[in-house]
């Protein structure tokens, strides 16, 4: 069955949770590699640096990816409007 342009809601809610799930995912991975790359640095401060520097990158993204989400959730309580849930209206009304 081919997609309809009504249906644009559900794809803008899916690209959001794949979104959100695709920053999870490279946090997990961003965790991993820099957990082992500080068990590899061995006494080499260089490597140890480094390896720290990812896990503070990792750290970073994830506090603003939730900044912007938890963001997002109080600008819609404070505004009535549910920014997770799109709506297009098509027509003379919604």
């Amino acid at each position: 069955m081919p997609a309809k342009l009504s249906n644009l809601d559900s794809v803008f809610s899916s690209i959001l949770n794949v979104a959100l799930a695709g920053v999870g995912i490279g946090v997990v991975i961003m965790f991993i590699v820099g957990g082992y790359q500080f068990m590899m640095a061995g006494g080499d401060k260089e490597a140890a640096a480094r390896a720290r520097l990812t896990l503070t990158y990792a750290v970073i993204g994830l506090i603003v990816a939730l900044s912007a989400w938890i963001i997002l959730a109080l600008l819609g309580n404070f505004l009535g409007i549910n920014f997770t849930l799109f709506t297009v209206c098509w027509g003379t009304g919604c």
